[in-house]
C-alpha cells in the first residue's frame, strides 16, 4: 500500500510538471522510481520513458486543442535531434557520470538565468514565426545535449523555444510536449529488445496518476501568465540544477 501511495503521489507530480511546464518528466520520474520505489536505474529509465510518453501524448492533446502547439516548427525541432541524440548517447557511455551530471546542472542553470532575465521588447511577443531551418539547427543541438546528458529533453526544450526561437511560454510548453513525445517514442523503439522486467503494479498506477496530473497541469498553465509560468519554470530548473550539483561535486575526484 505504501508503494502504491508513493507511486500515485509521484505520478501526480510528474504529470503536473509535464502539463504545466512542458518538461520535467524524466528528471522527476527517474529519481522517484529509484529512491522511493526501489527500481534499478535500468528499470527506472525504461519505466520513466513509458510513463513520460503516455503522459506527454495526453498533455500534447490538451495543449493542441487550445492551439498552443507550433506543429511545423516542433516537428522540425524534434526530428532534427534524433540522430544527434543517438550519436551523443553512444559517446556518453565513455564519460564519467559525475561529469555528465555536472554538465547538465550548469546548462540548466544557464537556461534558467536566461529565462529569469527581464524580457526585451523583441522577446516579449510570440508573434514571430521562426524558420524551420533554424528550428532544426537548435533541435539538433538540443538532441546532442539530451543524448549526451541522458535526461532533460523537456527541461531544455522549453527554454530553447523561448530564448532562441522567441516563442511565448504557452506555445513553448505545448511544442515542447511534441518534442518530448517524439524523443520518448524514439528512445522506446531502441529499447524494444530490452530484457528489463518492470513492476506493472507500480508502473501502472504511476502512469495513470501522471496522465490525470497532466490535465491539472494544463489548467494551471491556462491560469498563470506567460511570464509567471516562465519564472516558475526557471525556478524549478534552478532547484533541479542545485540537487544535481550537490550529487555530482563530491564524486568528481573519485576513481571510476
Amino acid at each position: 500500500m505504501t508503494a502504491l501511495l508513493l507511486a500515485l503521489l509521484a505520478g501526480a507530480l510528474v504529470g503536473l510538471a509535464l502539463g504545466a511546464l512542458g518538461g520535467g518528466g524524466s528528471v522527476l520520474a527517474v529519481p522517484a522510481l529509484v529512491y522511493l520505489l526501489g527500481f534499478t536505474p535500468a528499470a527506472a529509465t525504461t519505466a520513466s520513458l513509458l510513463i513520460v510518453t503516455a503522459t506527454s501524448l495526453t498533455a500534447l492533446y490538451a495543449h493542441a486543442r487550445a492551439g498552443h502547439v507550433r506543429w511545423r516548427t516542433g516537428v522540425a525541432f524534434a526530428v532534427a535531434g534524433i540522430l544527434p541524440a543517438a550519436l551523443a548517447g553512444a559517446a556518453a557511455a565513455h564519460l564519467p557520470q559525475a561529469v555528465l551530471t555536472l554538465a547538465f546542472a550548469v546548462i540548466a542553470m544557464l537556461a534558467a538565468a536566461r529565462m529569469l532575465r527581464p524580457a526585451r521588447p523583441s522577446e516579449s511577443t510570440g508573434d514571430r514565426r521562426p524558420r524551420p531551418a533554424k528550428a532544426a539547427g537548435v533541435g539538433a543541438g538540443l538532441g546532442a545535449l539530451t543524448g549526451l546528458l541522458g535526461v532533460g529533453g523537456g527541461f531544455l526544450a522549453a527554454p530553447a523555444l523561448v530564448t532562441v526561437l522567441a516563442f511565448d511560454m504557452q506555445a513553448a510548453v505545448g511544442t515542447s510536449l511534441l518534442v518530448i513525445s517524439v524523443n520518448s517514442l524514439a528512445s522506446l523503439a531502441t529499447r524494444a529488445a530490452s530484457t528489463v522486467t518492470l513492476d506493472w503494479a507500480v508502473v501502472g498506477p504511476f502512469a495513470a496518476a501522471a496522465i490525470l496530473g497532466a490535465w491539472d497541469g494544463k489548467r494551471l498553465a491556462a491560469k498563470v501568465s506567460g511570464r509567471g509560468l516562465q519564472r516558475l519554470f526557471a525556478l524549478v530548473l534552478l532547484t533541479v540544477a542545485a540537487f544535481m550539483l550537490v550529487d555530482a561535486l563530491p564524486r568528481l575526484g573519485r576513481p571510476t
